[in-house]
């Protein structure tokens, strides 16, 4: 869910872009709205939200479906989430992603931290029909996901300052909701070099994650499998521990991983 952040202090001028901003993310986790949905999901008025969806439709950001008059996002939209994309350089990964997945029949993100979100990057869905799937623009909160364990244990930029700035909320029974049981954790992610998630987010869903490496030993990104966890036992669980840093240890070498950050490594063109 969006919600409207426009603030008093803001810069003059900026506020028609902080309202388009909200409604369009708005689309993250949905890409099927109506007026009243994005007034809903953004905190705007309806005639607020009908002006900037008529702009943002006249760039080509949103598309309306003629059947229903409900929006999704358009091609400008996703052109510049491709040009984002590649930018990063993660999408080099995705070969790796997509190979891990196979082998082990589960679904695969890659993710980047943002303050006190993990964004999720890169996602290879799992075949099997009951899985868990978290599609590419997800923000999950650091203190409940594998990945953001991961990110911040390994200082990770563009996290918070300190702990204390996250606002821990139990989005399960199972969610760590004190500094102090997070700093226990991350030090314990450190020690041994992978993060769990045990139906921290969403009960009967388990992860494991692990951090993409710089050369100084800094997470630039990372991964992690989902499974129901039904299918998440404690041998399976040892078992794909000690393979996911092995899988993140493999991107950051394809990726070219230092400590300027991500740069992807190409073919030369001897190699096709």
């Amino acid at each position: 869910m969006a919600v409207a952040n426009s603030s008093p202090d803001a810069p003059k001028g900026t506020q028609a872009i902080t309202r388009a901003l909200d409604v369009l993310e708005c689309f993250i986790d949905r890409n099927d709205l109506g007026i009243t949905d994005l007034a809903r999901e953004s905190g705007l008025s309806a005639s607020t939200v009908h002006r900037i969806v008529r702009a943002l439709l006249a760039r080509g950001y949103l598309e309306q479906d003629s059947a229903n008059e409900r929006y999704h996002l358009g091609r400008s939209a996703v052109v510049l989430g491709q040009a984002g994309r590649r930018k990063l350089g993660v999408d080099h990964a995705l070969p790796i992603l997509r190979r891990f997945s196979r082998e082990t029949g589960e679904s695969v993100n890659l993710g980047l931290l943002d303050h006190s979100h993990v964004v999720v990057a890169l996602r290879v869905v799992s075949p099997q029909p009951l899985r868990f799937d978290q599609p590419v623009g997800s923000r999950i909160p650091v203190h409940c996901s594998s990945m953001g364990k991961a990110l911040l244990a390994f200082d990770a930029p563009n996290g918070p300052t300190v702990l204390s700035e996250l606002s821990l909320d139990g989005l399960t029974p199972n969610s760590i909701t004190s500094v102090e049981l997070l700093r226990t954790e991350l030090d314990q992610v450190r020690r041994q070099g992978f993060s769990l998630d045990a139906e921290e987010s969403i009960l009967g869903v388990s992860c494991i994650g692990a951090p993409i490496l710089d050369g100084t030993g800094r997470a630039v990104a990372a991964i992690a499998i989902q499974a129901p966890t039904a299918r998440m036992t404690s041998n399976r669980e040892e078992l794909l521990q000690g393979r996911i840093i092995e899988v993140a240890a493999e991107i950051a070498q394809e990726l070219h991983v230092d400590d300027a950050g991500i740069t992807p490594t190409l073919p030369s063109r001897s190699q096709g």
